[in-house]
Parts: C-alpha cells; structure tokens; sequence
C-alpha cells in the first residue's frame, strides 16, 4: 500500500464548504493528487477540550458548532462511516491517557473542508481531540505516533488556522494585517526548513504571535501534521495566503519520496 501523505489545512470561513474560491479549489487539487485514503483521522481545531479523546462512533454525527451563518450552511450534512475499530486502536497506541467520547461528533474544521473534496461522504472519518492543558512538545509527540497510519492508508489531516484572530477580522480585507502575513511567513520559514522545534516554539516570535495566536486551539493542528511527517517528505505549501485580516489559509501537504 502505497504511504499516505500528511495534511494541514487552514479552514476559514465554514462558508467555504458550500462556496467555490481559490481555496476550496486548492483542497481540490491537493485531494486528487494523493491516493484516496482508506480513512481520515481528523484532529480538528474545534475539538479543544481537556484531555485527549478520540471518537469510535460507526456513523459520527455532523455538528454545527458556528453561530450566525445562511440557513443553507446548517442544511450540509457530512455522513460519513466512522472507524470504530481503528479509533480504538488509536486510543491504545498513545502514550497519552485517551478517552471515548460520542458526545461530539464531525465538527466545522473537519466536515466544511471533506465535504468539498469528498462530497459523496464516501471516506471513513473520525476524530482526535486537540488536549487544551497540553504543552506543544505533548501534541507534537502523538503525531509521532500517529505516523504508523500512513503505512496502512490513513490521512492525518490537521485542520485550524496558522493566524487565528477573531477579534481582529475584518470582513472586507482581502489579505492580511501586516503581523498577520509576518507570522505566516515566519511559521512558513520554518516548516519549509522543517525545522520543527521552532515551529513548537511560536511563542518566541513574542508580539507576533500574541496577535496571530491568541488561543492556540487553531495552531496546535499543526503540530500533529509536523509530528507525523518524516523528515524525508516532500514538503508543498498551497493556500499561501491571509484573508479578512487575521486569519490565514496556508496549509502544508508532506509526502513521502518515491524510491
């Protein structure tokens, strides 16, 4: 079986699942190059609770966890199977205490961007919380565990923003504030060199990342990507952009070299 690739996408808008833009144009292009996963382990910005949990549910359920949006968004559905028994496996597998939990389901960061590429809810999904009381080098070292997936045909997929700034969003801005796209850039610099300890340690970029990352439910994705890539992957950036001023879209794809 071919070895699956690892993905980081910067989601947005939920709008984006019911909108054609260059970004949702770009999932596309990314998804029909790789091989079809066999099943996505999503590990979404929006599941951000204490702890790490996972979901084994056989048919997770779609949640809407946004506020304020067109009726039409709320009519998507993303009924996608679950994978009961590879979530449990999962759970088993890391060196983290990991819990069940069915309370929640396929959120906005995991559905508003397979519901694009795979809109027949054809690929298995489920979800691994992003852990709240977690310090970098802990999100960091599950992706390092979670690397044994690719060799059976499993997608990480990291979903979040790079640059995540509610506060800051200004809805007619078609790029970024200037902090924003600096510490896009820096993030970019350093993922591209896979220097990986810098990433982890954002906070160094002081004022820049106290602005681009206020809370780090949406960064922290990221970390798993990087965790779960080797060394040797090709490294491909699309979406290299910010938009409405404090939120960025870059995502990285890591694939593995051919032999």
């Amino acid at each position: 079986m071919q070895k699956m690739p690892v993905l980081f996408v910067g989601h947005g808008s939920p709008m984006n699942a019911i909108e054609e833009n260059p970004f949702t144009l770009a999932w596309k292009a990314v998804f029909a190059r790789i091989p079809k996963p066999q099943a996505i382990l999503s590990v979404s910005a929006h599941w951000y609770v204490p702890g790490t949990r996972v979901s084994d549910a056989a048919q997770p359920k779609t949640i809407y966890d946004m506020y304020g949006f067109p009726p039409e968004l709320y009519a998507v559905s993303h009924p996608a199977p679950g994978v009961p028994e590879l979530a449990l496996e999962v759970g088993r597998m890391l060196n983290v205490p990991v819990t069940v939990d069915n309370t929640w389901g396929l959120d906005h960061g995991t559905w508003s961007v397979l519901h694009v590429v795979d809109p027949g809810a054809e690929i298995p999904v489920f979800q691994l919380s992003v852990d709240k009381n977690a310090e970098p080098a802990v999100h960091y070292a599950i992706g390092r565990q979670l690397a044994v997936l690719r060799e059976r045909g499993v997608l990480v997929f990291g979903s979040g923003n790079v640059v995540h700034n509610l506060r800051q969003v200004d809805f007619g801005m078609a790029g970024g504030f200037d902090w924003a796209e600096s510490f896009d850039r820096a993030i970019r610099q350093r993922v591209l060199a896979r220097k990986d300890a810098e990433v982890l340690d954002f906070k160094s970029l002081g004022g820049l990342a106290r602005l681009a990352v206020p809370a780090p439910d949406h960064f922290n994705p990221l970390l798993y990507v990087l965790g779960a890539a080797e060394a040797s992957d090709k490294v491909s950036v699309f979406n290299q952009a910010c938009t409405m001023g404090s939120l960025s879209m870059t995502g990285y794809l890591f694939e593995a070299q051919s032999t």
